[in-house]
């Protein structure tokens, strides 16, 4: 908080506020890094001396006046300095250069801030000087500089208690006067700003009454004339901050009737020739004050100047939607623009304020269009791609992150959620569809521009996902809000689904942006859905949001030929959102009818488990696992479906084994359908035979290869081992009907390893069958494993002696050609 007993230099504080604005002071530093020897300081008033004295103009003094300028930062103006420099200001032997009279004013500038008590007879003599060098000098020398040290000066002479009334009286008129007159020079050096706001400042905080209100009408009125200044964002928290300062030490004096004056003739009765952007910044900034009064003081007046302050940010905020008759997407005046950012940054900085309908949807807006304009630039990008070619500025987007308005996105959504907790039923629908629609906007449009900038312009990209990855944690503290309020017993249950249906579509919407864990992201995926899963519509209406095969597989908006190249494993974007879908989909699987689940999820389900990236494909495989696994009565429709899906589900994931499929995707999956489908199911039959299909034909390969480490099992190849590991798990899992052909097609398949391979294998079973429970097949297995390990040793056996024949035959040939050989 402001406090005027402890802001040396008002224009610097200013600064300070602004946000990482940097601007130059009246075309030289007031933070100058550079800094003069106390050598150079004293040579540089020696100089000024002797030149005054001569009576002789030494070009050499401007280098002086700028050396003494160059260390104001620890420079102190005496008295009897000052005197000097009003001499030199009012000697009429040289003809001053027009640069060295800002330089001159900063000097006295300093001297009076940094004086405890500057004499009052030089105070008036300064008075005298500037009237006359303003009378005379100005007109031939204006700059923006002369102009700017000129207001900082007698606003810092009215500010000092022990002037006299009527030197008051004239730096003030002469002020007024120079803001009145000739306000367009600050449009030619914005730099001056916080100079020009700082004197502004002093003048209103006088402890003279005179001319406040028409300080006032300046201040609030220079932005609006057609050649005055710009309004700008830096500007306009400036103005909040400096009206801060201003109204801090107006409480903290009692000054009752600047006070009077300020919330009634400023606050109270708008004049057109005020900006709208000023006054808000004017209001926000006396909620500042009158806040860190209110706590200390507890004083009546601040109350009423509080509620001005608040009907008048009220005001301002209708007249904006009036204006705009409350559009979001289609206004693009700037002025408007403006407003909308000023009102976010002064509600994020004075704090809460007492809830209207304007404000809640102006903030709405602020957000949706000005802290994160996604739409809009995907806009912008998609027709400097389509129409001209060119580049698109990056720049923009870069300076976009680095403003205040971004920065402080997160206090600009904690005000808006406090707005919208306490809104009427009407402006709570209306900002949630805002926030809804902006989240299919900002997916439909991240989705072409992905697909278009990648690897041809990854830095913008990125530039746009940090913009995206803000707006995802806006939504997420909103959507937390809303169930808060939505999803309790003052609200049917319908609109709890309908709210938490929408919920849900819009975090698959932005779910490519969640790249941290976040607990309100999780407590609100948590309510919604089990909202969700208790009700059968309320499934049925989400799962029908998610993309149809159709949606997935082509992009209707690119031209033919970026149509013919569109590959959908590709699309990251689309693929989060599906993953989305494909895991929250299992949570509510019991009451999601099976029509539904055929029609809309196995075509997106069946096709990302050929997705490249395993854990897109790991995660279908949980959804038909999940599938499998729901419904307990075998008599449904669902168990028809189950039976139908496995002969798909076999042939997709084995025709991606071992390149794409995820094995333990697939492992969960066949567990899955011989646990779940009736006994002695055609579909357990074909999935135990397309299990032993696959592994035969890796048998094969690695057989054809004929390669050392397939003969020694210990490197034989992962895949083939790994189905064998997974028809070995079945036979605790099938029913007693399937177990017998799975028991005949594993030992055929055990047959055909190597030596090493078989006994691993064996070994294994044996381990497996040993610490079985099931009475019922434990038999049958033991005596399976015995005649199939007969077999096995009875195979070595024959290999062995066909080997000994064979060496036996090879030996005699031998013999006989070294016979003949020798003959």
């Amino acid at each position: 908080m402001a406090r005027q007993n402890n802001t040396l230099f008002l224009e610097q504080w200013l600064r300070t506020n602004v946000g990482g604005i940097s601007y130059s002071v009246s075309g030289h530093s007031s933070l100058s890094t550079s800094s003069s020897s106390a050598r150079a300081i004293i040579q540089a008033w020696s100089e000024i001396r002797d030149s005054l004295q001569n009576q002789t103009f030494n070009p050499l003094i401007l280098q002086s006046l700028k050396t003494l300028l160059n260390s104001q930062a620890s420079l102190h103006v005496a008295d009897p300095q000052a005197k000097l420099l009003l001499s030199v200001l009012s000697s009429r032997s040289f003809d001053l250069p027009s640069e060295s009279y800002p330089i001159l004013l900063r000097l006295l500038y300093i001297w009076v801030r940094k004086s405890f008590r500057p004499s009052t007879a030089l105070i008036g003599s300064a008075v005298d000087v500037l009237s006359h060098v303003f009378a005379t000098e100005f007109g031939s020398k204006k700059s923006p500089s002369f102009l700017a040290e000129g207001i900082l000066i007698l606003g810092a002479i009215s500010f000092v208690p022990s002037v006299s009334e009527s030197s008051k009286i004239a730096c003030l008129e002469l002020l007024c006067r120079l803001l009145e007159e000739d306000y367009e020079l600050v449009r030619l050096g914005e730099e001056i700003i916080p100079d020009v706001l700082a004197g502004i400042g002093y003048a209103l905080s006088s402890s003279v009454d005179v001319h406040f209100v028409r300080v006032w009408d300046s201040l609030l009125g220079i932005w609006g004339k057609e050649d005055g200044p710009r309004s700008t964002v830096p500007t306009a928290l400036m103005i909040l901050h400096l009206v801060e300062w201003v109204v801090s030490g107006c409480i903290k004096s009692r000054s009752l009737k600047k006070i009077e004056a300020f919330s009634q003739q400023i606050l109270g009765t708008t004049k057109a020739s005020y900006v709208p952007f000023a006054l808000v910044m004017v209001a926000a900034g006396v909620l500042r004050a009158s806040r860190q009064a209110a706590n200390g003081q507890g004083l009546e007046f601040v109350s009423r100047l509080r509620i001005s302050a608040e009907n008048q940010i009220a005001f301002t905020a209708q007249q904006l939607i009036s204006e705009t008759k409350g559009y979001i997407n289609s206004d693009n005046d700037p002025a408007n623009s403006l407003l909308r950012q000023c009102l976010s940054l002064a509600l994020a900085r004075s704090g809460a304020v007492s809830f209207t309908a304007p404000v809640l949807l102006c903030l709405a807006s602020a957000l949706l269009r000005e802290i994160f304009p996604l739409s809009h630039l995907y806009m912008q990008i998609l027709l400097f791609i389509h129409s001209s070619g060119s580049e698109f500025d990056t720049n923009k987007i870069k300076r976009h992150l680095d403003s205040t308005l971004f920065k402080e996105a997160g206090v600009i959504t904690g005000v808006f959620c406090n707005q919208y907790v306490s809104a009427d039923e009407e402006s709570k629908s209306l900002v949630e569809s805002l926030i809804w629609d902006y989240c299919r906007d900002v997916y439909s449009g991240h989705r072409q521009v992905a697909l278009l900038l990648r690897e041809r312009n990854n830095e913008l990209l990125v530039d746009l996902e940090k913009i995206a990855e803000s707006a995802f944690l806006m939504v997420v503290v909103f959507a937390l809000a809303v169930t808060k309020q939505r999803l309790n017993s003052n609200f049917s249950e319908e609109i709890q689904r309908e709210q938490s249906v929408q919920i849900l579509v819009s975090f698959s919407c932005l779910e490519y942006f969640r790249r941290m864990r976040l607990p309100e992201y999780m407590d609100t995926i948590r309510r919604v859905v089990a909202c969700v899963q208790e009700n059968e519509s309320a499934c049925i209406s989400f799962v029908e949001s998610m993309p149809t095969y159709v949606d997935l597989t082509t992009w209707q908006d690119f031209s033919s030929k970026q149509k013919m190249g569109y590959e959908w494993s590709k699309d990251e974007v689309q693929t989060a959102r599906v993953l989305f879908y494909v895991r929250v989909i299992p949570t509510c699987i019991e009451r999601l009818p099976a029509h539904v689940f055929r029609r809309v999820v196995t075509p997106a389900m069946f096709l990302y488990m050929g997705h490249p990236n395993g854990k897109v494909a790991r995660a279908s495989h949980s959804m038909f696992v999940a599938f499998m696994s729901s419904g307990k009565d075998f008599k449904d429709e669902r168990v028809s479906l189950k039976e139908q899906l496995v002969f798909y589900y076999m042939q997709r994931s084995l025709e991606g084994y071992p390149d794409i499929t995820p094995f333990e995707g697939m492992a969960s999956g066949v567990a899955a359908l011989v646990r779940h489908l009736p006994a002695g199911s055609p579909a357990t039959f074909y999935c135990i035979h397309s299990l032993v299909d696959k592994a035969n034909n890796l048998l094969s390969d690695a057989n054809a290869l004929k390669a050392d480490d397939w003969k020694n099992w210990q490197g034989g190849p992962e895949p083939c081992k790994k189905i064998l590991e997974l028809l070995s798990r079945l036979i605790s899992l099938v029913d007693i009907q399937v177990l017998p052909t799975l028991m005949k097609s594993l030992a055929q398949l055990i047959i055909q390893l190597p030596k090493t391979g078989q006994t691993m294998v064996l070994n294994e079973l044996y381990t497996q069958v040993a610490e079985s429970d099931d009475v019922t097949r434990k038999p049958t297995l033991v005596s399976w494993l015995q005649s199939l390990s007969y077999i096995s040793s009875q195979a070595k056996m024959e290999v062995f002696t066909s080997k000994e024949r064979e060496s036996k035959e090879n030996s005699t040939s031998l013999g006989t050609v070294e016979q003949q050989a020798r003959l």
